[in-house]
């Protein structure tokens, strides 16, 4: 993982506008979904037309950039100057965005046999460089790659809810399944008199005094973004009534907890 070589200039977006700083969720998701990331400033666009720009969405524009690279932040290396296809959106009043000289951050794939190509990972896999989004991805980009990253989360598996000894006292355990099959547990704690308490343990020990994650962290992206919105009726083992509605009252505790996955 090799630093960006320039040093941080002023840069303008697409629509000559403040950049605004894409939410957590919405750089994990590029950051996850790009076995490349490049730092790299557009030498040159052309737009292109007809029949090979037929499906491009309305109020985009399909280009053919070339760019200059600066540094790669993840991935294997390419070439000093790379060319790519991107669909970007067009100015308010429908003209081509300034594109020349602009410092952008690229998610994307390499080309196969082709150093000098690589291809956006999704539609906005072209993003005006700022300081404050270069920090962050790269912050991602550790997590993604640290020992102890969190697994994608697939679904759930076993939930089960256990009443304690006095009226209010119990427990909810929810056994998560994962892409890698790393174990991933949530536990929900009862007590008379108190708020349910919550934690999310990694590993086949239950630590009940983890707590929750972090907000705008991988683990937390792994939750919000990764868990069903309800709790699967085939998860339930109960076939009490009363402990299986916990089980669903403490799950969706943890949802709303968590928060939307913007």
């Amino acid at each position: 993982m090799a630093p960006a070589q320039s040093a941080p200039q002023p840069t303008q977006n697409q629509a000559s506008a403040p950049t605004v700083l894409p939410s957590y969720a919405t750089v994990a998701g590029l950051v996850l979904g790009a076995p490349l990331i490049v730092d790299a400033r557009i030498r040159s666009a052309v737009r292109i037309k007809g029949a090979e720009a037929a499906n491009v969405a309305p109020g985009r524009g399909r280009f053919y950039i070339e760019a200059d690279v600066t540094g790669v932040i993840r991935g294997a290396a390419v070439a000093p100057r790379i060319g790519y296809v991107a669909d970007l959106p067009l100015t308010d009043r429908g003209r081509e965005p300034k594109l020349k000289k602009q410092r952008v951050l690229l998610f994307a794939r390499p080309v196969a046999g082709r150093p000098d190509q690589v291809q956006l990972a999704t539609l906005d896999g072209q993003r005006a460089w700022s300081a404050e989004l270069d920090s962050l991805v790269r912050g991602i980009v550790r997590e993604t790659i640290a020992a102890d990253a969190p697994p994608a989360i697939t679904g759930v598996g076993n939930a089960f809810h256990v009443p304690g000894s006095l009226p209010g006292e119990g427990e909810t355990q929810v056994f998560l399944q994962t892409k890698n099959g790393a174990p991933v547990s949530l536990q929900i704690l009862r007590r008379p008199g108190e708020q349910p308490r919550w934690s999310v343990s990694l590993g086949d020990i239950v630590d009940e005094s983890a707590g929750p994650p972090r907000p705008n962290t991988l683990l937390w992206y792994r939750l919000a973004c990764g868990l069903p919105r309800q709790l699967p009726a085939e998860s339930l083992e109960s076939g009490d009534s009363a402990n299986a509605a916990v089980a669903r009252e403490d799950y969706a505790m943890v949802l709303a907890a968590l928060g939307p996955c913007r």
